[in-house]
């Protein structure tokens, strides 16, 4: 008897050639989850949030109000995969949009919730951003990992030292981190061409 035909899933570079978008396909993507479906503060909100501080979908999934201290403008994340949890300041718009998602769910205990009240799963945040990012017509297929490292290249391309990237990010391991630095095209700016 012949074992069945194992489906296994080709390498990312087959599928689209960067695992990242940059700040202006952010910005659609994050316009466009706002302009669908029957949960737009929701789904934008939990888009930018993970853009902002680099969440890992697991870890989105995760957040509860708890964790949210509006009056310090901070947020606490407990990272996965044994990385290193912190504090973040949240930005005014991150704010505001706090402020409207406890309104619209009050009760829940989880940031981001389905419309049983139970937090998101892994899945339906894929699906969210699949929808939002065909929605944004962004030039490559898209998947919840992305913003976190679009996080780290966006944070690079500020120019902050790897040490802080790594500090934001949770990283354990500096070789974690040292990817978004070395594919910043800034740092070729200077080279002048004749």
């Amino acid at each position: 008897m012949s074992s069945p035909i194992e489906l296994s899933r080709q390498p990312n570079l087959t599928y689209r050639s960067r695992e990242y978008l940059t700040p202006r396909e952010v910005q659609r993507l994050i316009e466009a989850a706002g302009q669908r479906g029957r949960h737009p503060l929701r789904d934008r909100t939990l888009l930018l949030l993970m853009f902002r501080h680099g969440l890992r979908v697991g870890e989105a999934c995760l957040l509860k109000w708890d964790a949210v201290m509006l009056e310090e403008r901070c947020i606490a994340i407990s990272r996965l995969k044994g990385s290193n949890s912190g504090v973040h300041r949240l930005q005014l718009d991150e704010l505001e949009a706090l402020v409207l998602l406890r309104e619209r769910y009050a009760g829940s205990y989880a940031l981001f919730v389905n419309e049983r009240g139970t937090r998101l799963t892994t899945g339906a945040i894929s699906k969210i951003m699949k929808r939002s990012g065909e929605l944004a017509d962004l030039p490559l297929p898209v998947h919840p990992h992305m913003l976190r490292h679009s996080c780290g290249y966006y944070l690079a391309e500020q120019g902050l030292p790897t040490r802080d990237i790594q500090e934001y990010l949770g990283h354990k391991n500096i070789q974690h981190t040292v990817r978004y630095t070395a594919a910043n095209p800034a740092r070729f700016d200077r080279i002048v061409w004749m």
